[in-house]
């Protein structure tokens, strides 16, 4: 087994950000709403928010990954409940970090054109064995993926038995 990964920087986010965003506005999509799916989105969705100059700006949050290759039987929505009362006929971007199953995207994008918005949906990363392909994508790998914001875990995780200095 590889231990090899792709590596994103920060840099490199605000990068693949930017050509999203401009691969968007050349696609002439103006979304009226910008929804992140929830936690690898959020900050993807605010940088191409910002892009495009959204403001309304919503998240699903879905459960899926527990850790690296370990998922849950099916992607999960968890609270709170995005207003889906508000997307009837809306331009909705629909933003996360990486289609790597495509499970989790394929859900939310069915959710959101089940409220009768229309959806596209973009991505940073795109997996080959991806069941649902996003609409943009600014790179694609079959690497596990290290993202700036996700790569150092939680500081919960962090050794404990370091001396806080007073």
């Amino acid at each position: 087994m590889t231990s090899e990964r792709e590596v994103l920087t920060w840099d490199g986010f605000g990068e693949a950000t930017r050509t999203l965003s401009r691969q968007i506005v050349a696609d002439e999509f103006v979304p009226d709403v910008v929804v992140a799916i929830a936690r690898g989105g959020l900050l993807p969705a605010g940088a191409i928010a910002y892009g495009l100059g959204v403001k309304s700006c919503g998240a699903l949050n879905v459960e899926f990954y527990t850790g690296i290759g370990t998922v849950l039987e099916a992607p999960a929505l968890l609270p709170p409940d995005l207003d889906l009362g508000y997307l009837p006929g809306k331009r909705v971007l629909l933003v996360d970090d990486v289609a790597d199953s495509g499970r989790t995207l394929a859900l939310a994008v069915q959710m959101l054109r089940d409220a009768d918005a229309d959806v596209r949906s973009v991505c940073i990363y795109s997996k080959p064995g991806t069941i649902a392909n996003p609409d943009y994508v600014w790179r694609q790998t079959d690497l596990w993926i290290d993202f700036p914001w996700s790569a150092a875990g939680s500081v919960l995780e962090e050794d404990s038995g370091a001396e806080a200095s007073a």
